[in-house]
């Protein structure tokens, strides 16, 4: 087993320092070293996982490894930025062989998967944190932003609401010997810990919408900030947002737990507002994408967000999203 820093970084970390022609120089000096592109702009991002607090405590090393990546590309997708480059910071109580196997082989296969190579970090004793900065580039002027939305924009959202809010519920309410026994378990568990950056599809609606964000603290929560960026308000059909069959099928067990997946985060989908005029490109893209694009609602004069139901009846709604500095959620 490791028992320094120099060996962990050696054993588990140094094959994924694979570059490009930006990657100067890598891991094994004090600092990478990395070229900007004169035609780029540089979009950062960076985000903390904590044990107890991002994730549950019996989530796997190859979960936790998987998420701590994706969120933050899941940034640089909702700014349609390509990957460029990310650095690792690794807080560890011990440095467990079969832990850290296991994770350094998952970040390995979702850098892979995204073409986006480590280029540095640290690594110390303490609690179980991840923290991960990822930079990405995109074309000047080209960043998707918060603060586009204009009056008469449709409010579009990629692949489905509220999985990883109920596979949260699950995991939270049932004793780990109980949790994935069914598929219906599994597979909004599996939405929880293993995201999807929308990375392409945020490419591809650069000239298209207007605003951009990924839902990382529930939709409601993240769509207002949306609508305050851009001073505007936002009218959403309850029916037109997307669910999945599993999220369906839970519900109508569990009906009073539909508020959840409006303000529950975790999903990593985008919600983006578009032109009326460029709507007719949504089926398109969908279907080059490969991914459900469903519309939700259209952006209006004021700065409240409402939600209606089939009848177009004004809904109550509790609006009470994820926040790190609150005490309780209820």
């Amino acid at each position: 087993m490791p028992d320094s820093e120099f060996e962990i970084v050696n054993r588990y970390f140094a094959s994924q320092a694979f570059g490009g022609e930006d990657i100067i120089l890598g891991m094994g000096d004090d600092a990478a070293v990395v070229s900007m592109p004169a035609d780029k702009q540089l979009v950062v991002s960076i985000d903390t996982l904590i044990s107890g607090v991002h994730f549950p405590l019996p989530t796997s090393a190859e979960d936790i490894a998987w998420k701590a990546l994706a969120v933050n590309l899941s940034d640089l997708a909702a700014m349609g930025a390509s990957p460029a480059w990310f650095t690792l910071a690794l807080s560890l109580p011990e440095a467990n062989h079969n832990w850290l196997a296991a994770f350094s082989e998952s970040l390995a296969d979702i850098s892979s998967a995204y073409r986006i190579p480590l280029v540095g970090g640290d690594t110390t004793r303490g609690p179980l944190s991840v923290t991960i900065q990822v930079a990405g580039y995109v074309e000047p002027g080209r960043a998707l932003l918060r603060s586009g939305a204009k009056v008469g924009d449709q409010i579009f959202v990629t692949g489905s609401i509220g999985d990883a809010a109920l596979g949260l519920y699950l995991l939270q309410r049932q004793s780990e010997s109980q949790v994935g026994t069914d598929y219906l378990s599994r597979d909004l568990i599996r939405r929880l810990n293993r995201p999807q950056p929308r990375i392409e599809m945020g490419q591809a609606l650069q000239g298209i919408a207007n605003a951009c964000i990924d839902i990382s603290d529930g939709l409601f929560a993240d769509l207002s900030h949306i609508l305050k960026a851009s001073a505007v308000g936002a009218r959403l059909h309850q029916a037109q947002i997307p669910l999945s069959e599993a999220a369906q099928q839970f519900l109508s067990e569990n009906p009073p737990l539909r508020s959840t997946i409006y303000n529950r985060g975790d999903d990593y989908e985008l919600c983006f507002c578009v032109p009326a005029e460029k709507c007719g490109q949504m089926e398109t893209m969908a279907k080059e994408q490969y991914c459900r694009l469903s519309h939700i609602g259209e952006i209006v004069s004021g700065h409240d967000l409402q939600l209606f139901d089939a009848q177009n009846n004004l809904l109550d709604y509790r609006h009470d999203s994820y926040d790190h500095f609150m005490t309780k959620q209820e």
